[in-house]
């Protein structure tokens, strides 16, 4: 597994994890409207209420699926990709810590 991850973190192009990936993007946008039409559902039922725990959960769900989705399915598996920070970044200063 450790392979995998590290050709991720290359940035070398690979057709299996760009197909997965994708496709696990787009499965979780599709899992993403089923679970917006069902949030539309109980929010939009009459009579008016407060908001339940259920509700709440639900719609935390939806914002998890539709970041995650549109993430993996613009990026794919270059999500992965390490990005090389500067020497000069200042989260690299040693000093500033103690």
């Amino acid at each position: 597994m450790s392979s995998v991850f590290d050709r991720l973190r290359d940035g070398r192009r690979w057709w299996t994890a760009e197909l997965v990936l994708r496709f696990a993007g787009v499965g979780l946008l599709a899992a993403f409207w089923h679970c917006a039409l069902t949030a539309y559902r109980w929010i939009s039922a009459p009579p008016p209420h407060r908001v339940t725990p259920a509700e709440f959960g639900i719609c935390a769900v939806v914002f998890v699926l539709l970041t995650t989705g549109l993430a993996l399915g613009i990026e794919g598996p270059s999500l992965f990709r390490l990005v090389p920070i500067p020497k000069h970044s200042a989260f690299i200063r040693s000093g500033d810590f103690g």
